[in-house]
């Protein structure tokens, strides 16, 4: 059973989203074993400057590398990753399962994005949109898309 980890930044404050994260958990755990890590975010100054911003998100980078796994192939969620659709995104995973890769390791950045030191400890970054997402309702969308891989992996049905 392949192992994922998300790692995201901030905790989920709505109860709508925590209901949703809660529902795919279940549904996952016939897949895989998850895991998600939430690592403090930085309050953001309605007027903060490019210079605190990089800061900040350096802050949340130092939190996001400590639970990097050597063994993990990390994946990163940003606007300038590949946009694969969702058939092409479970190929790849299940491409990644064949070669032996036991551990995928996705990160959500803060309200500011990721800072460059997570991106270049990326294997792969994937892009969901090119539209900006609450990081909250990002996890949402990614467990909804890890689910609707492994139904695609394994030719089960699931709604369109």
């Amino acid at each position: 059973m392949k192992k994922i980890t998300i790692i995201c930044v901030g905790r989920i404050k709505e109860d709508f989203y925590r209901k949703a994260v809660l529902e795919y958990e279940k549904r996952l755990g016939r897949y895989c074993k998850l895991e998600i890590i939430e690592v403090q975010d930085e309050k953001t100054p309605d007027d903060a400057g490019v210079v605190l911003e990089e800061q900040i998100r350096e802050k949340e980078a130092a939190r996001i590398l400590k639970h990097i796994k050597e063994d993990a192939y990390i994946i990163t969620l940003e606007i300038k990753g590949d946009s694969p659709d969702s058939v092409s995104f479970a190929n790849r995973l299940n491409h990644l399962a064949v070669q032996g890769k036991s551990h995928l390791q996705f990160i959500i950045g803060g309200s500011l994005g990721l800072h460059e030191s997570v991106s270049k400890a990326a294997h792969w970054a994937v892009s969901f949109s090119n539209m900006t997402f609450p990081h909250q309702l990002m996890r949402v969308i990614l467990l909804e898309q890890i689910y609707r891989a492994y139904k695609i992996i394994k030719r089960e049905p699931y709604h369109k």
